[in-house]
């Protein structure tokens, strides 16, 4: 009987790290995927569902050659450092996080597994990576914005009541560092010519005591910085937004059905279905310190006629017409 053998080149191809995960029928490649908020219709159809069509195009197919392990905080960030020891315990291939205190917490749980950070803020400032083109560490990804762009909502606001002379910024500190943000604004205040004021709030049982905050100090109007807590319970911020006749900006289009005036920001879909392509060159064996982060090449810009007939606002034209939807 003769036995026929494979030269030593395709042994060697078969069993490389760096052969195709997308050809593999042997091994199925697992991907862990941790976002802050709830699996809602919105998060499927923002996040989820572009990541999974990206890797369909890319030749993956669930069940065949890749395995999804989901995690969700459902807006209680205190849960996610847990849920991301579970997903580790679990020894993905590739670890996708979502948003930025998922991917903080991950660039300190591990330097191992391959990180993907998806819809963050300056990957630079944030720690997540040396440099833009060269991230040096065991994370790449895609961010909304480097900078620039909560400027741009804040420009917006004054767009729309340019009588305004102070605006509030409500963030959540679990997921920003009010610091770095505090002296980001100073040139803003500089820029538009209003003062800036940064509320916190970690989570609901916050939102009146900030919002009672900003009516005492006589603001005008509320950037509400992009936070799974905050889009979780985004209907009593902006029920919170319309009582107190605050105009406000927002990180996303998502957050608009509860109130919020404007909205700009990357696209989410966009950078979820990109990043299925770095997650494929780290399958495929690229380190992910070697992959450049990446800005989102689209940023929407989104008005709500709703609020601003609720608050007896009138949106300018020029706004209007430069706007990617306008909800009416």
């Amino acid at each position: 009987m003769k036995r026929r053998t494979l030269p030593v080149t395709a042994f060697a191809l078969l069993f490389s790290p760096s052969a195709g995960w997308a050809q593999s029928v042997t091994r199925k490649a697992l991907i862990g995927f941790l976002g802050g908020v709830e699996p809602d219709s919105a998060t499927q159809r923002n996040m989820v569902e572009p990541l999974r069509q990206g890797l369909r195009e890319l030749g993956y197919a669930e069940g065949r050659n890749l395995v999804f392990e989901f995690r969700w905080a459902a807006g209680k960030p205190e849960r996610l450092p847990a849920l991301l020891a579970e997903l580790i315990a679990l020894a993905p291939d590739v670890l996708v996080m979502a948003g930025p205190r998922p991917s903080m917490l991950a660039r300190d749980a591990t330097t191992t597994i391959p990180v993907v950070a998806v819809a963050v803020d300056d990957p630079v400032i944030m720690g997540l990576a040396a440099s833009h083109a060269r991230p040096g560490r065991n994370i790449t990804g895609l961010s909304g914005a480097f900078q620039g762009v909560l400027e741009k909502r804040l420009q917006l606001l004054k767009d729309i009541a340019p009588a305004s002379r102070r605006f509030a910024v409500l963030m959540n500190p679990y997921t920003l560092s009010r610091e770095n943000l505090e002296n980001g604004l100073r040139n803003d205040e500089r820029t538009l010519g209003v003062q800036l004021l940064v509320f916190e709030a970690r989570g609901p049982d916050d939102f009146e005591a900030a919002f009672a905050a900003m009516v005492k100090q006589r603001v005008d109007a509320v950037a509400v910085l992009a936070d799974a807590t905050f889009y979780t319970y985004r209907a009593k911020l902006g029920e919170l937004c319309i009582r107190h006749r605050l105009p406000s900006a927002w990180g996303h289009a998502s957050y608009l059905d509860v109130g919020g005036l404007v909205s700009y920001q990357g696209d989410f879909a966009a950078m979820f279905r990109r990043s299925a392509s770095m997650v494929d060159k780290i399958l495929k064996g690229t380190k992910p310190g070697d992959i450049p982060f990446e800005q989102a090449t689209k940023l929407e810009l989104v008005v709500n006629l709703k609020a601003a007939k609720a608050l007896g606002l009138t949106v300018p034209l020029s706004l209007l017409v430069s706007a990617d939807e306008v909800i009416e």
